[in-house]
């Protein structure tokens, strides 16, 4: 106790187990990242694939929309390695520079990965379209896009249902919109929205090349470049959106912040709860700061064991909280 006040950390109490804080959480992350990573192998291996084909197609055929999907598909795959990427850094130790770890690594790289959907992506499709508006090109013989996009189609659902997958185990029992919005894992969404665009785009581009040559217009071909664009366009910018909340750091949801709240009302020497604070370093890496005012006829040592009391129930009912800081005032005896 200084001036008044008593802080406390999670380690720093009689019996807390501070291995646990700064080794197990990271383990914990990992195991609960595995579904997130399966899926985003899944996504490269897929995009990669999906990409040489394309490129193949539309150098035969000379088709936009192919040409937009092939360059769609090699930008999602360095998307892939830039989440995997995030990912790996994210699970890094804290260290002097670092002392809450590098959990919000993820967050920056899903932040880079939404520019580059814009970008390279989005801006790309349609400026190939624009193009190809300006300069038709007349498709002669569109059995090559056919065959690719229908392989394409193939391998982009494989990759959509292991996105899917990972996300149902999120999801719960929550909505889709509710999930993303409370998901503190970018990787989850991240894949899922890219491969949704994926599709979409793939069935953008089969409609456009197949009405283009049914009714010899090639305008078609580009104005489904064009759309493949603006699909990505915006799903970039709900992924941009998404990932700056994270970025600049978000709390705990209402109802989490609510348990934590009554768990420390409901113990004996808690007189007030002033204020409760949290902010996501990581998916499950979550700091709290709790100002509290004590019983005023406790001493110093039986508030610091309701520190440990409090500590230990909030980590048992959410073990994301790895940092724990507790602060005392006004207290009348030490």
């Amino acid at each position: 106790m200084e001036n008044g006040k008593c802080f406390r950390t999670q380690g720093e109490s009689p019996g807390s187990p501070a291995q646990f804080s700064l080794r197990d959480s990271f383990a914990i992350f990992r195991a609960m990242a595995s579904e997130s990573r399966i899926a985003i192998f899944a996504a490269i291996a897929g995009n990669l694939a999906i990409a040489v084909t394309k490129f193949v197609a539309a150098g035969f055929t000379g088709s936009s929309a192919m040409l937009s999907e092939g360059i769609h598909s090699l930008v999602d795959t360095g998307n892939g390695a830039l989440l995997l990427l995030g990912v790996r850094k994210s699970q890094k130790p804290p260290d002097a520079a670092h002392p809450f770890g590098h959990g919000m690594e993820l967050y920056f790289w899903s932040l880079i990965v939404a520019i580059l959907i814009f970008a390279l992506g989005g801006g790309m499709s349609v400026y190939e379209g624009v193009i190809h508006i300006a300069h038709p090109n007349h498709i002669a013989d569109p059995t090559w896009n056919y065959v690719v996009l229908g392989f394409a189609i193939v391998f982009e659902s494989i990759s959509f249902y292991f996105a899917i997958k990972a996300f149902r185990k999120e999801m719960g029992n929550q909505g889709v919109w509710r999930t993303i919005h409370a998901s503190k894992d970018p990787t989850t969404f991240t894949i899922l929205f890219e491969d949704t665009a994926a599709l979409l785009g793939l069935l953008v581009a089969l409609v456009g090349i197949f009405l283009g040559h049914q009714l010899n217009n090639p305008y078609l071909d580009g104005a489904a470049s064009i759309t493949i664009g603006l699909i990505l366009g915006v799903v970039a910018v709900f992924l941009a959106y998404e990932s700056k909340g994270l970025l600049i750091g978000e709390g705990v949801s209402p109802q989490i912040l609510e348990s934590i709240r009554a768990i420390a009302r409901a113990h004996p020497a808690v007189a007030e709860l002033r204020k409760a604070l949290t902010m996501h370093f990581g998916p499950q890496d979550v700091l709290l700061t709790l100002d509290i005012g004590f019983q005023k006829e406790l001493t110093a040592s039986e508030i610091a064991v309701a520190i440990d009391e409090l500590e230990k129930k909030i980590r048992d009912r959410h073990p994301e909280i790895k940092h724990i800081f507790i602060e005392a005032k006004s207290l009348s005896k030490t």
